[in-house]
């Protein structure tokens, strides 16, 4: 059943199609009053642009609402003749299409963010193989070993992180419900009622595009000079005589300061950590239990695969992905 992406109250249906399938009205909801999925009507751009910016209501869209039916003003006959299955099958093969649909849409994008995200830690221990191979030169037989190596190795990597985070829902998860069942009336909520183990993947992917979209940018555009030394001729200042702000800027230095990494760890894990509020439901205590849950388990996998993928160990360290 889909869910209100505003207050996350069950709803039958979402929108109501008229004539064409482009011709449809969005649903109230009857408990906040707001419409019940305004992300219906919005492009695949839009969803991009709200996911980078860590909206609330793009989750619940994309892993509750996304493909279900809508309500059918008008039914011809021969739809009506078809229509010969009871409510509960209906049910019944809704939720399976519903769970296969969400391990496909795992796959492909687990897919294109692991291969993104290999890429970018293979140009970053490997930067002379990197700007000699491009997909407008043919690649040695050393940058393919070395690109593959480091694709198994964040293949292993995501999978220990994932099975983690799962194995610590799982654990976490019971207590939530014990501690709401005593202070809330309304518990389960319309989130927790949809819930399904197989949403944990998916919403971690979805949350990699923020950092993989910074990284992709940090990348691309590297800094090339730096420094209060610098900074203070830029703007016109001179930082000699504060020299608290002279600090600051000495700490933002490149040689002190590695964006990647604060991108990866930092913002990747407070992204990840917000996904999972969202679909969890639940104190961001726990959520960052369970996180934190992961790491360690991916720790463990990123000490075993570190010196195999042939780059230092310290450098596998440093550029791993929460």
């Amino acid at each position: 059943m889909p869910i209100c992406t505003s207050c996350t109250h069950p709803l039958p249906h979402l929108y109501t199609v008229y004539q064409s399938a482009h011709n449809l009205r969005l649903e109230q909801c009857s408990t906040c009053h707001a419409f019940a999925d305004p992300y219906v009507e919005h492009d695949g751009l839009t969803l991009l642009l709200d996911l980078i910016l860590l909206k609330p209501g793009v989750y619940r869209h994309l892993l509750f609402n996304r493909g279900v039916e809508p309500r059918k003003a008008v039914v011809t006959h021969e739809e009506s003749a078809k229509d010969t299955e009871s409510a509960d099958e209906k049910a019944a093969r809704g939720e399976g299409e519903k769970r296969w649909a969400r391990w496909e849409t795992t796959a492909e994008l687990g897919s294109i963010l692991i291969l993104v995200d290999s890429f970018i830690r293979w140009s970053n221990l490997y930067p002379v193989m990197s700007s000699d191979s491009t997909i407008f030169k043919p690649w040695t037989q050393d940058a393919a070993e070395s690109f593959s190596r480091i694709f198994l190795g964040c293949l292993l990597e995501t999978v220990a992180f994932h099975g983690g985070v799962v194995c610590a829902c799982a654990l976490v998860l019971p207590v939530v419900d014990y501690i709401q069942r005593r202070r809330a009336k309304n518990w389960p909520s319309g989130t927790r009622q949809e819930f399904r183990f197989s949403h944990v993947p998916l919403t971690i992917f979805y949350s990699s595009i923020t950092k993989l979209f910074l990284l992709l940018l940090l990348s691309v555009w590297r800094p090339t000079t730096t420094g209060a030394a610098v900074a203070s001729s830029h703007y016109g200042v001179d930082f000699n005589r504060y020299p608290l702000v002279r600090r600051v800027y000495e700490y933002l230095d490149d040689d002190k300061l590695d964006r990647e990494w604060v991108v990866r760890n930092a913002l990747g894990g407070m992204a990840a950590g917000f996904g999972l509020r969202v679909v969890l439901d639940c104190h961001p205590v726990f959520t960052t239990i369970v996180i934190l849950s992961g790491w360690m388990v991916k720790t463990g996998a990123s000490g075993l695969v570190g010196t195999w993928v042939g780059g230092e160990e310290r450098g596998w360290f440093e550029y791993f992905i929460p």
